[in-house]
């Protein structure tokens, strides 16, 4: 056999793909559709936050419902990791309805979520995705 000479590979010798690494057509869409709602929830919701503050108005516990809803649609479609996904969710759904219970939004309440925004923002902005090796 010469040295360019590659010999052919079987269609039964290569590898499968397994169901949980490549997914089908419907479960990409709804993903995307999940990814997308939650963004703009969670921008709703923040941008009422960033105008009382930037406007110095108080604002109920609606936009707050409103953004840590989004980020729960967010997390169940973006986030693969079963722990973190139900973590950020359980977390979301926990503020979410804790806001909803005290009935009132502090200035200092929206500085947190005008910051903790503000900083995962950036982490997304500057971490670059790992590429596979493949």
């Amino acid at each position: 056999m010469a040295p360019t000479d590659l010999p052919s590979q079987d269609s039964s010798q290569r590898p499968s793909p397994s169901p949980s690494e490549d997914e089908t057509g419907s479960d990409r869409q709804l993903s995307v559709a999940g990814k997308m709602i939650g963004t703009a929830l969670m921008f709703i919701g923040f941008l009422n936050v960033f105008l009382s503050i930037s406007g110095g108005f108080e604002i109920n516990a609606v936009p707050l419902l409103i953004y840590f809803g989004g980020l729960a649609v967010w997390a169940n479609a973006a986030i693969e990791q079963p722990m973190v996904r139900y973590g950020v969710m359980t977390g979301a759904i926990v503020l979410g309805l804790g806001f909803f219970h005290y009935g009132e939004v502090l200035f200092w309440h929206k500085q947190v979520v005008f910051w903790a925004t503000v900083i995962i923002i950036m982490y997304f902005m500057f971490n670059e995705p790992k590429t596979p090796t493949a």
